[in-house]
């Protein structure tokens, strides 16, 4: 683990202590499980940012993208009747659809990045209401419930949301620090003058970062499905873009790009859920939530030009 990682490791624990002190229901597992159950979502397309981020860009569309693949498939479950499988590789098909357009438009369209995936996360946006409809999509069947909060959507008491994120997290983990193709995301974002020089084949691997996030929105979406009753509102996905960049950069991947952790955005992923349900179980007005997130966003960023500016000088 890096140092960062072991400092979020200690701040989620004595966050997690004080709120056990604060209300003695915090440390349950009726508390916990849903945490990791709304924990899963924004870790898992976190994964995906955090290569985004590496290799120099940034994906402002996720929320979008959330909201097109969600109503899609739920739309799916209530008119057509799909199953479990048919329902996630609609929601996976239509991600990786959507991270293709991102993709193509960055790497081959020499654009960058924030400015092309704020314009798609505009589009994306309001392909998702018009699909929508006027309302919301009620009715939507149990097919999810694998995902979700109930005794079918556990092993062992952990959600199978979350233990699907800790596979998914590990291999990536895996796939960026032992092999060769995850090492050329970490020299595209050092520096991709170098990296092609080098022989790396950067824009299909900025290619690749781009789909594989939208893969990872489309699973994410069946989570966030199985997360809510039997009704999909037209705010699903709202906010989440900025759930998943700040759990990026708390995990400690550096905004500049070329280096990054999967596991560190897992953590932070969780510290951001854990201060959220805190705020709420205390009782206290929601706006805290999103203040100590900014708090630990910009320690995050200073100290990350903090290692930057080191280096610069040894």
């Amino acid at each position: 683990m890096t140092s960062q990682e072991v400092v979020l490791v200690g701040v989620i624990a004595v966050l997690w202590v004080a709120l056990a002190i604060g209300t003695p229901a915090f440390l349950t597992a009726g508390s916990i499980q849903p945490l990791l159950v709304a924990t899963a979502p924004i870790a898992l397309v976190g994964v995906g940012m955090t290569v985004v981020i590496i290799t120099g860009g940034i994906d402002v569309s996720v929320g979008g993208a959330i909201m097109v693949c969600s109503v899609l498939t739920a739309k799916a479950l209530v008119g057509a009747e799909v199953g479990l499988g048919v329902a996630v590789l609609l929601a996976v098909a239509v991600g990786g659809l959507l991270g293709l357009v991102n993709g193509v438009l960055i790497a081959y369209g020499r654009v960058h990045a924030i400015i092309i995936t704020f314009g798609t996360a505009n589009l994306f946006m309001f392909a998702g209401l018009r699909i929508f409809g006027s309302g919301t999509v009620n009715g939507i069947p149990g097919t999810l419930a694998f995902f979700g909060r109930g005794p079918g959507g556990r092993t062992l008491g952990v959600p199978h949301a979350f233990l699907i994120t800790l596979l998914i997290t590990a291999l990536a983990w895996w796939y960026l620090r032992h092999t060769a193709g995850g090492r050329h995301f970490f020299a595209i974002g050092g520096d991709a003058v170098a990296a092609r020089l080098a022989g790396v084949r950067v824009q299909r691997r900025v290619l690749i970062a781009y789909v594989m996030t939208g893969l990872l929105v489309g699973l994410a979406s069946c989570f966030v499905i199985a997360q809510g009753t039997s009704t999909l509102d037209q705010s699903v996905g709202s906010g989440k873009e900025l759930a998943v960049i700040a759990a990026v950069v708390i995990g400690g991947t550096s905004i500049m790009g070329g280096r990054g952790s999967v596991l560190g955005t897992l953590l932070g992923a969780l510290l951001v859920q854990s201060v959220a349900s805190g705020v709420t179980q205390l009782g206290w007005r929601s706006q805290l939530s999103d203040l100590f997130v900014g708090i630990f966003i910009i320690v995050a960023v200073g100290a990350d030009l903090l290692r930057a500016r080191a280096r610069r000088n040894r």
